[in-house]
């Protein structure tokens, strides 16, 4: 089988500039997410968690660490790929769609320091009950339903005979009509729900159709860019283009389930919260497994590029964390940390594989090339602490320790107990340390505008 060269060109002109303030606008909200990971990870180690006794700010920070790290960090970067996928044509929506999702998403981060309090932790968009919140949470909203727009309708047409980049392209495009049926979802849910539900369960019915779904199109994005970095890296992937673009459009499952499942089941019932995780738990598992074999066996027979081997650090990295929450999933027994440590994983397993495509974009769009030796390392450092740190959570999970708490009520009794906590809290912290890392690194490039020599 012939070798395909899994690589997107950049274009010029405004989609290259959109990409770049999409990156940015990710890059700057794990900026804020990290400020709030470290009392985060603090609150919740043992000995250490009896210093910050504030329980409700620990709440109300972990409601806008999650939205930043997760909600606000994926949609950027959905941006990032949108952008790199569309045309220079409708550039009006474009900047318009990326002012009002940088304007939402400051509006979230300063909330708590504007007064916004009362979280709920909620899935998926956890919230803060105040006005200044949700004014950020509905401009962002609206931001990334321009970006959705605009990326249906003026997306660079597939290339016919059909190569390796239109199979990219048309992973890119699956994702924005998967992300446009969340979008669509939420809306649903939120003109269905009775009004007899309040407080946390309207959040819970309101966001958790829409936020399944949206797993699926972060999933697909991850594809990609594991296809992407594995061929710029050196590896061998001897997978022809036609044959991705029918991996791709299996992710499009959940854009023709959803519909059915909504006209099928009222929001608020069983049957509805439980056939969204049922499509999440096997809704992509077979095309998530032979990519990875396929990039894996490619990497094994290709050569890595010295000046690329950081890119290759994060797919590895990249694969072992999204594969260990795969597998942790299926260990879920009842309401306790087994859960954050399995979804843990398969964020941090997404996120791996766009901090290595960003290390890749950076010289791209117009920056410094990343320090190689930093960038390498870096994947290794955070991808191994959030690894210790989803161990400690599964194993403290068969303690039944409770998720979403801190302090003395996480009932820390006996000393596994306790071992299994403080193994998440060491992990964490390191992983901790691996996020700036990427944020000094991407920072440190984005000072100069002109590419230098790599390291």
């Amino acid at each position: 089988m012939v070798t395909s060269n899994f690589i997107l060109p950049i274009p010029e002109g405004s989609p290259r500039r959109l990409a770049t303030g999409w990156l940015m606008l990710g890059v700057s909200s794990l900026v804020f997410a990290g400020f709030f990971s470290v009392l985060l990870v603090l609150a919740r180690t043992p000995y250490i968690q009896d210093v910050f006794p504030w329980v409700d700010f620990f709440h109300t920070a972990l409601v806008v660490h999650v939205d930043l790290s997760i909600l606000i960090w994926f949609v950027s970067f959905a941006g990032v790929f949108f952008s790199i996928n569309s045309t220079s044509r409708w550039t009006g929506l474009g900047w318009l769609a990326l002012c009002l999702s940088a304007v939402g998403a400051s509006i979230i981060a300063i909330s708590p320091f504007a007064g916004a309090g009362n979280p709920l932790m909620n899935n998926y968009v956890p919230v803060l009950q105040d006005s200044i919140f949700f004014i950020g949470l509905a401009v962002f909203g609206i931001g990334f339903t321009m970006l959705l727009v605009r990326s249906l309708f003026i997306a660079t047409p597939l290339r016919k005979p059909v190569d390796a980049s239109s199979a990219l392209r048309f992973g890119i495009y699956s994702a924005a009509i998967v992300a446009s049926t969340a979008m669509i979802a939420f809306v649903w849910s939120y003109v269905t729900i009775p009004d007899t539900i309040q407080g946390e369960g309207y959040y819970e019915v309101l966001f958790w159709g829409g936020g399944h779904v949206l797993q699926f199109v972060h999933v697909l994005l991850m594809l990609v860019a594991w296809l992407w970095l594995a061929s710029a890296s050196g590896a061998d992937i001897r997978f022809t283009p036609r044959i991705v673009i029918g991996i791709f459009a299996l992710g499009l499952i959940p854009a023709f389930i959803t519909p059915i499942l909504y006209l099928s089941y009222d929001v608020t019932s069983y049957e509805h919260i439980n056939s969204f995780t049922l499509l999440m738990k096997y809704g992509m598992g077979l095309p998530v497994f032979i990519v990875a074999l396929v990039t894996l066996l490619g990497i094994v027979r290709g050569k890595v590029f010295e000046d690329m081997r950081h890119l290759r650090s994060a797919i590895i990295t990249s694969m072992i964390l999204f594969g260990a929450g795969g597998i942790i999933g299926f260990l879920i027994h009842g309401v306790n940390v087994t859960i954050p440590s399995h979804y843990h994983g398969a964020i941090v397993g997404i996120t791996l594989s766009f901090m290595g495509l960003t290390y890749y974009l950076l010289p791209h769009l117009g920056f410094r090339n990343p320090s190689v030796r930093m960038a390498h390392i870096q994947p290794y450092i955070y991808g191994g602490g959030q690894l210790l740190h989803i161990l400690g959570l599964a194993w403290a999970g068969g303690y039944n320790i409770q998720r979403k708490v801190a302090g003395g009520a996480q009932g820390l009794r006996g000393l596994k107990e306790i071992a299994s906590m403080g193994l998440m809290g060491i992990g964490g912290l390191i992983a901790v340390v691996g996020g700036f890392l990427f944020l000094i690194v991407v920072i440190q490039a984005m000072l100069y505008k002109k590419p230098s020599t790599l390291d």
